[in-house]
């Protein structure tokens, strides 16, 4: 599927590793993504992605230290959390004892480890859809995806759609224009080529 032109992608360059492998999947995509650091660079895009991998703290003192934490949260344009990225939309995290952007109501905690339940959740796993979203449109029942965290958000009337590790997590969430994946779409085959696909076809003002 090939993404219109008119879009104009930023990518907030906030030090993850994963970023290389998600503008490739956007150009797979017909969407070419630039990297970003700067409010200005927000401003003027039609869609924004906040990949992460790693810490809350650093990944928060990097945002901050970038001047980025206001201008995210005044966003009006769709915004894409990847994996940390969808954490920090939260309120806080518990990892770091850590304030988030608190565009999304709750606490981020640690998973519980078990046996057969390792920490950090790492591998694939099928989505369950609880909210049907035009960002999960045409998603397959069941569909997989691939994780990699030691963290989750809380569920609540933000979720889309859980993974069951132990008991359903949250998986895809959304408030207004501010999505998360928990998983990496850029890594998830089929499954995250559609997801990254919906979220290129949301539009400001359809994200209600």
């Amino acid at each position: 599927m090939a993404a219109s032109e008119t879009l104009d992608v930023a990518i907030i360059d906030n030090g993850g590793a994963n970023v290389a492998s998600l503008r490739y999947a956007l150009e797979r995509l017909g969407a070419p993504a630039r990297l970003t650091r700067s409010p200005s660079g927000l401003d003027v895009a039609s869609h924004v992605i906040l990949p992460g991998v790693g810490a809350a703290r650093d990944a928060m003192t990097r945002l901050e230290s970038l001047g980025l934490v206001g201008p995210i949260r005044a966003l009006r344009q769709p915004l894409l959390g990847i994996c940390l990225g969808m954490q920090l939309l939260f309120e806080s995290s518990e990892e770091g004892d850590t304030p988030c952007l608190g565009l999304i109501e709750g606490r981020v905690r640690r998973l519980r480890e078990a046996p057969g339940r390792p920490v950090p959740h790492m591998g694939w796993n099928s989505l369950d859809v609880c909210v049907p979203s035009p960002l999960l449109a045409g998603l397959d029942a069941g569909a997989w995806c691939y994780f990699v965290h030691s963290y989750a958000a809380p569920a609540g009337p933000h979720t889309l759609a859980t993974t069951d590790y132990g008991a359903p997590i949250p998986a895809v969430v959304q408030s207004g224009n501010f999505y998360g994946a928990q998983f990496h779409p850029e890594r998830s085959a089929a499954c995250g080529a559609r997801l990254l696909a919906n979220f290129l076809g949301l539009r400001s003002g359809s994200c209600a």
